[in-house]
């Protein structure tokens, strides 16, 4: 009978079930993939501190509008922080971070605005005339991929040299 098909006998007289927990557990397998399939994959630009020191980070980029700089995040010694979140729609990106409790800073040759306090800013010209401060910016090439970090480590926190590595996270 078509219901008794996967029962044989086994060697010891008794009933031997052939295949009858794989089909259940294939079922389980094969949604548990499709679940993780359709999840959506994380999208993002973060910044990492593998400092012990707690940093304040701006980013500048560019948008429909024009030329858009915003920040302060202030990210804990390592710790990570998404500054934007989905897939990102540029192509570059531009950083600022500052140490705040040595001073150090981890900044580039793009000049952008920056204010004291939390800010979003439009625009990248005549910053001290408008009443913010022009801060150096380093650029970072996304290569157009979907997700970004950045990690800030001790070495650049001295006072402006080289520029913290980027990284697809994917």
């Amino acid at each position: 009978m078509w219901f008794l098909r996967d029962f044989r006998m086994g060697s010891a007289g008794r009933p031997r079930v052939r295949y009858a927990f794989a089909i259940p557990l294939l079922t389980l397998a094969v949604g548990l993939a499709a679940m993780l399939a359709a999840s959506p994959a994380r999208a993002d630009f973060r910044v990492c501190n593998a400092t012990q020191n707690l940093v304040g980070v701006g980013i500048g980029y560019r948008a429909k509008a024009g030329w858009i700089t915003e920040g302060w995040w202030h990210i804990e010694g390592s710790s990570c922080k998404t500054l934007i979140e989905g897939p990102l729609s540029s192509r570059f990106y531009y950083l600022y971070a500052e140490d705040a409790e040595r001073g150090g800073r981890w900044d580039g040759p793009i000049n952008m605005c920056v204010a004291e306090k939390e800010f979003k800013i439009a625009g990248v010209a005549d910053c001290v005339a408008r009443g913010f401060q022009r801060a150096g910016f380093q650029e970072y090439d996304t290569g157009e991929q979907a997700s970004w970090m950045v990690q800030l480590t001790d070495d650049p926190a001295t006072g402006g040299v080289p520029a913290a590595p980027g990284t697809n996270s994917q």
